[in-house]
């Protein structure tokens, strides 16, 4: 069976992938980086606590989002709620691009489509993986995955809730460097799948993935 050469680093715990983006994402920022994406989940969180901490200079960092669900912006499910409690009401960046997903899938995506172009190709997106390879709001066997432009609205998510926003496979491959945190034991076997390159976590040539042991298992 063929297989697509991956950039992995791998570390023992989930805390040590967090602490290792952390330190990337201040490298990167510190190095000129303007434009920084987040993702939602438990290790991307744990690396925003450790961002708070870092000498950055956030004044002229600009933040997006890689997906957002379909919630009111304080609602728990809600990436940005998340980011804005963990990170952003610490740090303060220059701009913050929340995604708009209380207007529903379609109405966001074609709102913050033009904001995405506008700053692309982006520096740094952080993504995550789930236990199916999908990555962002992109799920395997997605339409979305077909999409033009940068943002795209996503019905019938297989993981609830069923309505989401997501930024293309176009916006994820013309970034600059993107970096998936991917921990735990579930995630091993879709980490064997993007090793094959048939889910969409494995779409985005040239991403790096920080694993801890537990999700490189299988590797």
């Amino acid at each position: 069976m063929s297989s697509t050469p991956l950039n992995v680093r791998i570390f023992d715990t989930a805390d040590e992938v967090a602490a290792a983006a952390a330190d990337l994402v201040a490298g990167e920022l510190g190095g000129g980086a303007r434009t920084l994406s987040l993702a939602g989940g438990t290790t991307p969180a744990k690396a925003h606590r450790l961002l708070c901490t870092k000498p950055i200079e956030w004044g002229r960092v600009t933040v997006l989002f890689g997906d957002e669900r379909c919630v009111p912006p304080d609602d728990a499910e809600s990436n940005y709620f998340s980011a804005k409690q963990e990170l952003l009401d610490q740090v303060f960046p220059a701009t913050v691009h929340r995604m708009p997903a209380e207007l529903g899938p379609e109405t966001a995506a074609a709102l913050y489509d033009p904001v995405v172009r506008s700053l692309a190709p982006l520096d740094l997106v952080l993504l995550g993986m789930g236990p199916d390879g999908h990555t962002a709001s992109l799920f395997p066997g997605s339409p979305a995955l077909q999409a033009d432009g940068y943002v795209v609205g996503v019905r019938n998510s297989p993981k609830p809730p069923p309505e989401r926003v997501s930024l293309t496979l176009t916006a994820l491959r013309e970034a600059r460097r993107v970096v998936f945190l991917v921990t735990g034991a579930d995630k091993a076997a879709a980490m064997a799948l993007v090793r094959e390159g048939s889910v969409p976590s494995a779409m985005i040539p040239g991403a790096e993935f920080l694993l801890d042991r537990a999700a490189a298992e299988r590797l």
